[in-house]
């Protein structure tokens, strides 16, 4: 799994979010380290659409839109919360493996 794909799942995990949304939520939890462009993020959208791992969801009633065209709100599916628990799995396994090879501080 990509980290771009990881970065957009682990955003949606919360709750649904639209595009824009995601953008700003994968910035913030990887410390601006994952920028995602518009053509990017839509890619990756669309193929996590297309794998069944997101759905396009109704907007949250409390969503008041911002005037404009309206907005595409993506929640995770279940195979994708799966998808995104077996990565996590691994991703704690390597940091076990690295702690083991004294490679990164205990705790």
């Amino acid at each position: 799994m990509t980290r771009r794909t990881f970065q957009v799942l682990l955003a949606l995990a919360e709750s649904p979010l639209h595009g824009y949304g995601i953008r700003q939520r994968v910035a913030e939890t990887s410390d601006g380290e994952v920028r995602l462009g518009s053509g990017t993020l839509y890619e990756v959208i669309h193929r996590l659409t297309d794998d069944g791992w997101i759905e396009e969801v109704p907007a949250p009633v409390d969503d008041t839109g911002s005037g404009g065209p309206r907005r595409r709100f993506y929640a995770l599916t279940n195979e994708g919360r799966g998808a995104l628990r077996i990565e996590l799995a691994r991703m704690e396994r390597d940091v076990l493996h690295a702690r083991t090879l004294d490679l990164l501080p205990e705790g």
